[in-house]
């Protein structure tokens, strides 16, 4: 069964996060690491959080994995992803692991 890991950044009180870093450094960051377990990556940057609502977050992100062992292979190596956070965030982010199931 699919794996999906969502790294979720809530936006709160003098919270930063800067998009291009983000898009442009980051994400190629956990191409070149945790790349080759992964199936999918999907990355939403927050806009709204309904009709004429903030959004709640600055961005999710979201991984597919095939499954469980590759999800872990991930996470061994993402050792550089995880230290790359205070380049262009200040926010502690929120982890989802999860069943796919649609």
């Amino acid at each position: 069964m699919s794996v999906s890991l969502q790294v979720i950044y809530p936006i709160s009180e003098d919270t930063t996060f800067d998009y291009g870093y983000y898009s442009q450094t980051h994400m190629k960051l956990v191409a070149k690491h945790m790349g080759p377990h992964i199936d999918k990556t999907l990355v939403t940057k927050g806009v709204a959080g309904g009709p004429d609502l903030p959004p709640p977050f600055h961005a999710i992100a979201t991984i597919i994995f095939a499954d469980q062992t590759a999800l872990a292979a991930a996470l061994k190596v993402s050792g550089p992803v995880m230290a790359d956070l205070p380049n262009f965030t200040n926010v502690q982010p929120q982890i989802l692991i999860g069943d796919v199931i649609g």
